[in-house]
């Protein structure tokens, strides 16, 4: 799977049914080539396309539970991997990285918060 595709889901999982044209925008992709991803993991059955109630000209993205499911598997096999890289750290790299932890969790809001972009 694409990074892009992948960055799509995980999007999806966080914000909820997406229109095509904010998914572009957020991934920093043209519309046609989000449409095309789209169709794919649409094929894969890892997406699908609803009707929006607000507004029935519009079709949102929304992420099936086989979606949901490789989204909550992928960060799973992160988690795992970083276990095992912190577990090969000295004490003193251990307590150097809890202490980063309010910088990153802050950074990782902010970068959350550019992607989202503005909220429907």
């Amino acid at each position: 799977m694409s990074l892009t595709s992948a960055a799509t889901l995980a999007t999806l999982d966080r914000t909820g049914p997406r229109r095509i044209t904010d998914l572009a925008a957020v991934e920093g992709v043209t519309q046609p080539a989000m449409t095309a991803l789209v169709r794919v993991m649409e094929e894969s059955g890892l997406v699908e396309r609803r009707g929006d109630a607000s507004d029935k000209r519009v079709t949102l993205v929304c992420l099936t539970e086989a979606g949901a499911f490789y989204v909550r598997t992928r960060r799973q096999a992160g988690v795992h991997a970083f276990e095992g890289l912190i577990g090969e750290l000295t004490g003193d790299e251990v307590e150097a990285l809890v202490a980063a932890l309010p910088a990153l969790k802050h950074l990782a809001e902010l970068e959350s918060q550019d992607r989202e972009g503005p909220k429907q």
